[in-house]
């Protein structure tokens, strides 16, 4: 009787030649399909030194340019855009040429002084400092948009508006959509930035004045092809323009209170302010004291209601009908929260109650939503989707990369997501069973937390390779496509070849061998080129900023490393 033997699995051949000889006999899909295109090539060529604690310039580090000639980031004072070349991913290898280890340690000799006082000039070469915000205002460091060709670059200021004197009341209240402030929701001046990189000047801008518009990660700015959109959340307005070839802003709409472009001057010849007083005094129109809905709202309440009626007929119930009626002073009341641009046409748009709007409601997330599907062109309201809709959160998962817009600025350009990508989209699947099984947990729950994604943020997602999941496997609660901070752990992040399974690299956030202070909030933002094997993490331990470059280095030139050097 044979017994049965487990046979390990046949590890295919790492070798860079080898593959590169077997891509050019056979073809790039050749048995192990996309591992032989370029793509592929990552999982030898990858960023496996850290040096720990660069020194840089007093600025903000912010991201690359498409790409990935440019690096950006702003200065100190948050007045000013810096604009640095990118020198290339092997601009330090002298300086590492006698470095042994994974990363840079700590121990203070000349050597390792030297090369953290030098790294950050040689990778990066200060191109423009250009001067954009007056002193009033700060650059939001967390603000920034590329140009389809990547030659321009949007950015956002703002500033408090003082108690004294405190803005007239038709300023803060310009329609009868306009939230209340609240010291949560203070409003602000703003002011949107176009700067041109390649000749380091501001081409142009548009302000916002005593408004609230939320530009952190871009989540009120969307910039689509050559379409710019904001969302004014205090006067319930999204501001629609065009990106000229030469950089300019050009106004083409505002939806909210109106639809069409034309509307406000249709209208100007019938609405005055004598039919909002019985005084005999001329007074000025407020569109705050219309008893109106305005166009926007009006158009949702239309497709619901005829949706109602029509669901009624066909079941041959008046229960649509009448659920319509009952809930359509909560739809009235409904204040837009977030958007983005589908296309050059279509906006989707988010739907909330006045408390989550204006921060004044906790869990917001948890909260009931609405999705609008809206044609800026035709004004028709296409679809309207409860933040608990099955048939949504079919059409996300199915069609991830139409809302994440990731591939604009180039053919290459593309990101692991749940519809094209099965190791991301078992990713997804595990996240939202483990919402079913929680306690106060269940398929709704998880459907809400799957679609409070929506709408996402332009411009939030790497293109790096190094985090393509059919290339690498690693710990998402440490580092993922989506460009927001996480927690800083205590042990280097692990990246595991997908076909090979073997541990290719490891990144090291922070500072080696110190312990960071008791309850301390570390957090980590990474930043990866789009192509080349560099990154940058930006560890922040309450007011510290830490700096580490993740660089490629092949420990096999520093085998005969002199004794000296390593002494020195």
């Amino acid at each position: 009787m044979s017994e049965s033997v487990i046979v390990s699995r046949r590890i295919p051949p790492q070798n860079v030649s080898l593959r590169l000889r077997t891509r050019q006999l056979y073809g790039c899909r050749y048995r192990r399909r996309e591992m032989n295109t370029g793509r592929g090539f990552y999982t030898n060529i990858f960023p496996d030194f850290t040096l720990v604690n660069v020194e840089k310039p007093p600025c903000f580090l912010r991201k690359f340019s498409p790409d990935g000639r440019k690096f950006i980031a702003f200065s100190a004072d948050q007045t000013s855009l810096e604009v640095y070349l990118y020198q290339g991913p092997a601009s330090a290898s002298d300086l590492l040429q006698f470095v042994q280890g994974e990363y840079l340690n700590s121990q203070q000799t000349t050597h390792n002084t030297r090369i953290r006082n030098c790294v950050f000039n040689r990778f990066f070469k200060l191109q423009f400092t250009v001067s954009v915000s007056p002193c009033n205002e700060q650059l939001n460091r967390e603000c920034s948009l590329f140009s389809e060709n990547g030659r321009y670059v949007i950015i956002g200021s703002a500033s408090f508006i003082p108690d004294e004197p405190h803005p007239p009341f038709y300023s803060v209240y310009q329609n009868n959509e306009s939230v209340s402030p609240n010291p949560r929701n203070q409003l602000e001046d703003y002011t949107i930035h176009v700067v041109d990189i390649q000749t380091g000047r501001l081409v142009d801008k548009t302000t916002f004045k005593t408004d609230k518009i939320v530009l952190s990660h871009n989540q009120g700015i969307y910039l689509y092809k050559k379409t710019l959109s904001v969302l004014s959340i205090q006067h319930q307005t999204i501001h629609i323009f065009h990106l000229d070839e030469d950089g300019s802003l050009v106004k083409m709409r505002e939806i909210g209170r109106h639809c069409y472009d034309d509307d406000e001057m249709i209208l100007s010849g019938v609405l005055s302010g004598a039919a909002q007083t019985s005084l005999p005094s001329r007074t000025v129109y407020r569109p705050f004291k219309e008893t109106t809905i305005n166009s926007l709202k009006h158009r949702i309440l239309v497709f619901l209601y005829r949706r109602a009626v029509a669901l009624s007929k066909q079941d041959n119930n008046p229960f649509e009908l009448r659920n319509f009626y009952k809930h359509f002073g909560q739809i009235r009341w409904l204040r837009m929260w977030k958007m983005q641009l589908l296309d050059e046409d279509h906006l989707l748009i988010k739907y909330a109650s006045e408390d989550v709007v204006t921060l004044r409601g906790y869990e917001p997330n948890s909260q009931q939503s609405f999705f609008v599907v809206y044609n800026m062109i035709s004004t028709e309201v296409l679809a309207v989707y409860e933040n608990t809709s099955e048939k949504l959160l079919e059409i996300f998962e199915n069609f991830c990369d139409n809302f994440r817009n990731s591939s604009l600025n180039s053919d290459a350009r593309y990101t692991s997501s749940p519809s094209n990508n099965v190791y991301a989209n078992l990713i997804q699947q595990r996240f939202k069973q483990t919402i079913i099984s929680a306690k106060n947990g269940g398929p709704s729950e998880a459907r809400k937390r799957v679609l409070a994604q929506l709408p996402i943020s332009a411009q939030s997602y790497s293109s790096s390779p190094l985090l393509d999941l059919s290339l690498f496997s690693y710990d998402e609660k440490w580092v993922s496509v989506m460009e927001r901070p996480k927690a800083c752990g205590e042990h280097p992040i692990r990246f595991y070849g997908r076909e090979c399974g073997l541990l290719k690299f490891k990144i090291y956030a922070g500072v080696q061998g110190r312990n960071p202070p008791p309850q301390a909030r570390r957090l980590v933002a990474f930043i990866f080129h789009p192509t080349d094997p560099f990154a940058i993490s930006v560890q922040r331990t309450n007011l510290e900023y830490v700096v580490n470059f993740h660089v490629r280095h092949d420990l096999r030139l520093v085998n005969d490393t002199p004794s000296e050097m390593l002494t020195t």
